[in-house]
């Protein structure tokens, strides 16, 4: 089975992808998830530096649209992150929306995790996917 771990991954624009994956690396090591555990990185659209720090580490990339996002119930949504990016939650919204199109759903294992301008969230699939599955398509919606 590919792995069972969706890594969501918030981020301002100045971080870059190092600072990115350090984070990942940290909060997956704090929470002992293996980075083998990892089917994919998801994110808001256009964030190469986010997109940068998962292929280094060989794990796919789902970039989602701010209104698809802003549709994922989430356990710690903010004010301030909706002001900056159009939706109350980028991580753990991003990783529980990827769950649910990967795995029939999914449950955060990790809530946010904040750090040096990145903030970073884990959800586990409920039902982790084959490896023969390739990586989901995006939406019409969510290719826009």
């Amino acid at each position: 089975m590919r792995g069972g771990l969706v890594v969501g991954v918030g981020a301002r624009r100045a971080a870059g992808a190092a600072e990115i994956g350090a984070l990942i690396d940290a909060v997956l090591r704090a929470a002992a998830l293996a980075p083998a555990a990892v089917r994919a990185v998801a994110t808001r659209e256009d964030r190469p530096e986010i997109a940068a720090a998962a292929r280094a580490r060989g794990w796919d990339v789902l970039a989602y649209p701010a209104g698809t996002l802003a549709s994922v119930p989430v356990p710690n949504p903010s004010e301030t992150v909706r002001g900056h990016a159009g939706t109350p939650s980028v991580a753990e919204a991003a990783a529980l929306h990827a769950a649910g199109v990967l795995g029939g759903g999914g449950d955060l294992v990790v809530p946010k995790r904040p750090g040096g301008g990145v903030t970073v969230a884990v959800a586990r699939l409920r039902a982790p996917v084959p490896p023969w599955c390739p990586p989901p398509r995006r939406s019409a919606e969510e290719a826009r």
